[in-house]
Parts: structure tokens; sequence; C-alpha cells
């Protein structure tokens, strides 16, 4: 079993940033890969970035060169720095860890982005 806690989303204006973080326990050795997904109302969750045990890392094309996924090992912590947000970024963000046998995800953090 792996768990996931996410926090740092927030309301911020246009232009503005916004770091996200993931905090990982229980079963950290197992997970491959781990990444952001979000969710905006009316639509479909759709993937954001990717970052995998070895720290190669992926990107949606509505995020590249505005999102950088990293993570810190020693805290079991996935981040997602978030700048030149724009409104169409607002929805709910969601971290989920992947491993050989499932997929785990946490609770989400509402990220609103006004114009």
């Amino acid at each position: 079993q792996v768990q996931l806690v996410e926090s740092g989303g927030g309301l911020v204006q246009a232009g503005g940033s916004l770091r996200l973080s993931c905090a990982a326990s229980g079963s950290i050795f197992s997970v491959k890969t781990m990444g952001w997904y979000r969710q905006a109302p009316g639509k479909q969750r759709e993937w954001v970035a990717a970052i995998t045990s070895g720290g190669s890392t992926n990107y949606a094309d509505s995020v590249k060169g505005r999102f950088t996924i990293s993570r810190d090992n020693a805290r079991n912590t996935v981040y997602l720095q978030m700048n030149s947000l724009k409104p169409e970024d607002t929805a709910i963000y969601y971290c989920n860890a992947i491993t050989l046998l499932e997929t785990y995800w946490g609770q989400g953090t509402q990220v609103t982005v006004s114009s």
C-alpha cells in the first residue's frame, strides 16, 4: 500500500506560480513512477507530468516549459512547480504513484487561476 497526500494548492492570479507537493508513505520501495493529473469541472482527468524512479521526466504539451516535476527521495515527496499559470490550468490536481501491481491516488488539491 502507498498513501499519497497532496498540498500547496490555492488561488493565484494569471501569470503567477504555485508549487504542489505530494508526500508518499507506505511501500515506497515499490513505486516505479509518480505523476500529476488534473481534472477541471466538467472535463475528464488528464495527465500533466510524470517522473520515474530514475529521474526521467515527461510533460503534457499544454504545460511543457511552464511546469516542472521533481522528486526528493529523502523526503519521499514529489513536487510540481507551476509557473506562468493560466486560467485554463484551474483544476483539482491529483498525485499518483504507479507500482508493478497497482496505481495509487491522492485526494487532490484545488488550483484556481483567476484572470
